[in-house]
C-alpha cells in the first residue's frame, strides 16, 4: 500500500494542509448536494497514505471540485462502472476478429501526447471571467475561493498532460498565479487571513515561475491589501512599494495608478495626511495618461476604473479621521459605480454611514446604513463587520437618541426576519 505522491504534490502546489483540504471537500460537498459533508483529516490522511486508493462517489465529486481535474488524475483508480450487456453474435464476431485487429487496439496507445496550446489557455480564462463576475457581486465567499483555487490546480494539471511551447507554459503558469491570486483576494475580502497568507505564498511563486510582470504586481498589491486589513500599515507599505516600483507601472500608468491609490489608503492608517494627498494625486495623475484601450489583462479591467481611486481616497480618509472628504469620495464612487459591483457598492455605502456619522449627522447616517441591511450584501463579513461598528459608534456617541432607538429595532427587526 503505497502513498498517493500525485495528491501530496497537488496539495503542496495548493497550499493545502489536510485540514484545509477536508474543510474545501465539505464546502464542496455543500454546494453540490446541498448538505453539509463529512470529510475529517482522517479522511484525507486515508486518501494521501494509499488505504483508499478508490474514493467513494460523493468524495470523488468533491476531490474534482476542489482540484478542477478527475481523480484518475489525483492518482486514484477510476470509478467502478457497470459492464454493459454484450450481445453473443457480437461477442463471437469479436473473438474471431480479435487477432486481426490487435495493432488497431494498440495504435492509439503509441499516439503523440497531447499538445497543450493557447486554446487550452483561452478556456481556462473564460471560466476565470465568470468567477471574477461572482467576485464583483457576491464577494469573500468560500465558494469562489474554492473555484478559484480548483481552477489554478486544472491550470496547473495541463502541464502534466501534454508537450507546450515555453510561451504556452508561461501562460499557463501566469493563469495558475492570477486565479490563486482571486482565490488570496477572495479569502482577504471574507477576513480569513490564514488561508490568506497560504495563497499569498503559493501565489507569488507561480508568479516567479510564470515571468509575468503584471501578475506580480497583482500580488504584491494584494499582499499590501492583506497587511493593511491586518492592522500592519509598516508591512503594508513595503509590500505595495515592490508593486509600485514593478517595469510594468512605467509602461502602463493604469497599474502605478492603482499603486498609489491602494498607498494612499495605507498612509491613512499612518495618519499621514500629506501623504495621502500627495498618493491620490499620484494615482489620479497616473489615471490621466493612461490609455482606455489597450489590452490588459481579466482581473484588472473588471474592476479599476475612478470609482476604485474614489473608494480608495475614501478608506484612506476615514482612516485620518476626515469625514467630511470621505464623504464626498463615497460620494462621488457609488455614483460611478458599475451597476453589477454590488459587493462595492455596499462596502463604499457602509463607509459613507460611518462619515455621516462622524459628521454627528446621526439621521441620514442610519439612512444610509439601512438601506444595506438587506439582500446578499450584508452577510458580507466586511459589510457585516462595518454595520456592527457603526451601531456600537452611533450607541456610544448617542445612546439614547432616536437614532440609535431606530437602528436598533431595525437590526432587530432585520435578524427576526432573516432567522
Amino acid at each position: 500500500m503505497g502513498a498517493n505522491a500525485i495528491l501530496r504534490r497537488r496539495m503542496e502546489e495548493l497550499g493545502l494542509t489536510q485540514e484545509e483540504l477536508a474543510r474545501r471537500m465539505n464546502q464542496a460537498l455543500q454546494e453540490i448536494t446541498g448538505k453539509p459533508g463529512d470529510v475529517s483529516a482522517r479522511t484525507v490522511r486515508n486518501l494521501l497514505g494509499g488505504k483508499t486508493k478508490r474514493p467513494i462517489g460523493r468524495n470523488c465529486a468533491a476531490l474534482e471540485r476542489v482540484f478542477g481535474c478527475p481523480t484518475e488524475d489525483l492518482g486514484f483508480s477510476p470509478p467502478r462502472t457497470a459492464a454493459p450487456q454484450e450481445d453473443p453474435v457480437r461477442r463471437r464476431t469479436f473473438i474471431t476478429s480479435a487477432a486481426g485487429t490487435t495493432a488497431a487496439v494498440a495504435a492509439p496507445a503509441l499516439a503523440s501526447p497531447k499538445r497543450v496550446g493557447h486554446s487550452d489557455v483561452a478556456r481556462l480564462e473564460a471560466k476565470f471571467a465568470a468567477i471574477v463576475a461572482q467576485d464583483h457581486r457576491y464577494g469573500g465567499r468560500v465558494s469562489i475561493e474554492t473555484q478559484a483555487s480548483a481552477l489554478a490546480g486544472e491550470a496547473l494539471s495541463l502541464l502534466q498532460r501534454g508537450a507546450t511551447s515555453q510561451r504556452v507554459r508561461s501562460s499557463i503558469y501566469t493563469c495558475a498565479a492570477s486565479f490563486t491570486s482571486s482565490a488570496l483576494w477572495a479569502a482577504i475580502d471574507g477576513r480569513r487571513f490564514n488561508e490568506a497568507q497560504r495563497y499569498l505564498d503559493r501565489a507569488s511563486s507561480l508568479a516567479a515561475m510564470s515571468g509575468d510582470p503584471a501578475i506580480q504586481f497583482r500580488i504584491w498589491s494584494h499582499a499590501g491589501s492583506l497587511y493593511r486589513h491586518l492592522g500592519r500599515p509598516i508591512d503594508a507599505l513595503a509590500a505595495n512599494d515592490v508593486a509600485r516600483t514593478l517595469p510594468i507601472t512605467r509602461r502602463d500608468p493604469l497599474f502605478a495608478s492603482l499603486g498609489h491609490a491602494r498607498h494612499a489608503a495605507i498612509f491613512g492608517l499612518t495618519g499621514d495626511r500629506i501623504a495621502v494627498r500627495r498618493s491620490i494625486d499620484k494615482a489620479q495623475a497616473a489615471y490621466g495618461r493612461a490609455e482606455p484601450d489597450i489590452e490588459r489583462p481579466t482581473w484588472m479591467t473588471a474592476f479599476f476604473d475612478q470609482a476604485e481611486i474614489e473608494s480608495l481616497a475614501l478608506t484612506a480618509h476615514l482612516g485620518l479621521g476626515d469625514y467630511a472628504r470621505a464623504e464626498a469620495h463615497a460620494h462621488r464612487s457609488i455614483a460611478l459605480l458599475r451597476p453589477h459591483m454590488q459587493r462595492s457598492r455596499a462596502i463604499a455605502t457602509a463607509r459613507l454611514a460611518h462619515a455621516q456619522l462622524g459628521q454627528g449627522d446621526l439621521e441620514p447616517a442610519v439612512s444610509t446604513a439601512m438601506t444595506i441591511t438587506s439582500g446578499a450584501s450584508s452577510s458580507h463579513p466586511r459589510v457585516a463587520r462595518m454595520l456592527n461598528e457603526f451601531g456600537d459608534k452611533l450607541r456610544s456617541a448617542a445612546l439614547h437618541s432616536k437614532a440609535a432607538e431606530t437602528w436598533d429595532q431595525y437590526i432587530h427587526d432585520f435578524r427576526r426576519d432573516a432567522s
